[in-house]
């Protein structure tokens, strides 16, 4: 039996890297057990897997080892239907454009709340920032400006002056990281960027529409010439919550767990409650209120894209 890396799934064929540092073509032979988890990929990218080799020289996947944590959505137009983006995750990015296309506040904190629920470290990155007028310009420091005041790690990058691309080379380093956003977002051209050579090819923004065009169709992990490895992911329209029971969602959402012990009650979900510190701190500005309309929302059981066009 061998051990391997699953580098990318194609619904029912993966590409699994051995121990042995050689590539293998691989399905899943019977079932296996995922505890229950009900998704439409059993099998994704940053999975470990024990496997045999047929007389054919392809693979046969028997197990799964146990999963540190993942990333999973389900889609906006069919809510029953789960998937797993990518798991193991050292670090994730997500690429934040605000314009061309544009990625907005309730789709980036339904990010944040899972990537959080799932114990996995997040930085925004504020990508292709040479490319927006003063007035755009001033919407992304505002959006910069409330997640960081929130307490999550910024970037703020271009490809076209290098900035602070070796601050994210650096954060990289050695780890399994995802790069999640819509399409258009600039996804594999940093990818292309942090592997020299590789030339994944790089969709168009539409004129009509100004959104990005799919060029990923399936998370793939890339190895990186600095150690570690990145995961490009297809671009997401909508992020649905899966599996996070509504109480636990004010966990998620850290400004306001840090402001927990100065409610009135312990087990406050700040929505009416008497003596509550973020409803108190969305009064005086220290909450911002697109977050706090996200966390609504979320409560509410409500769609990203009904609530954020």
């Amino acid at each position: 039996m061998l051990k391997g890396l699953v580098l990318k799934s194609t619904g029912k064929n993966y590409e699994v890297k051995g121990e042995d540092g050689q590539f293998y073509n691989c399905q899943i032979r019977g079932r296996l057990r995922l505890k229950g988890l009900v998704t439409t990929n059993p099998i994704a990218a940053g999975d470990i897997v024990e496997f045999e080799i047929d007389t054919e020289g392809n693979g046969q996947i028997k197990d799964i080892a146990e999963r540190k944590n993942y990333i999973i959505r389900k889609s906006v137009n069919l809510s029953k239907e789960a998937q797993i983006v990518a798991s193991n995750i050292d670090n994730a990015f997500l690429i934040v454009t605000t314009t061309r296309p544009q990625t907005t506040p309730g789709f980036i904190d339904r990010f944040l709340i899972t990537a959080e629920a799932y114990g996995i470290p997040t930085t925004l990155v504020f990508h292709k920032i040479d490319q927006y007028t003063p007035d755009e310009l001033y919407d992304v420091e505002d959006l910069i400006e409330t997640y960081m005041k929130a307490g999550y790690p910024v970037l703020v990058t271009s490809l076209v002056n290098g900035q602070n691309l070796d601050v994210m080379q650096e954060k990289m380093k050695g780890g399994i990281n995802l790069l999640s956003g819509h399409s258009g977002a600039g996804k594999s051209s940093l990818v292309n960027y942090f592997i020299p050579g590789k030339e994944i090819r790089i969709g168009d923004i539409s004129e009509s529409s100004n959104k990005g065009q799919h060029t990923t169709t399936f998370a793939e992990m890339h190895e990186l010439p600095f150690g570690g490895y990145i995961v490009d992911t297809p671009g997401i329209k909508g992020f649905g919550l899966v599996d996070i029971p509504k109480e636990e969602i004010p966990n998620y959402f850290i400004e306001f767990f840090k402001l927990l012990p100065e409610c009135k009650f312990g087990n406050c979900k700040h929505i009416n409650e008497p003596g509550c510190a973020v409803i108190k701190g969305l009064e005086t500005g220290d909450i911002a209120e697109s977050r706090y309309r996200s966390y609504r929302s979320m409560m509410n059981d409500e769609e990203e894209r009904s609530i954020y066009r």
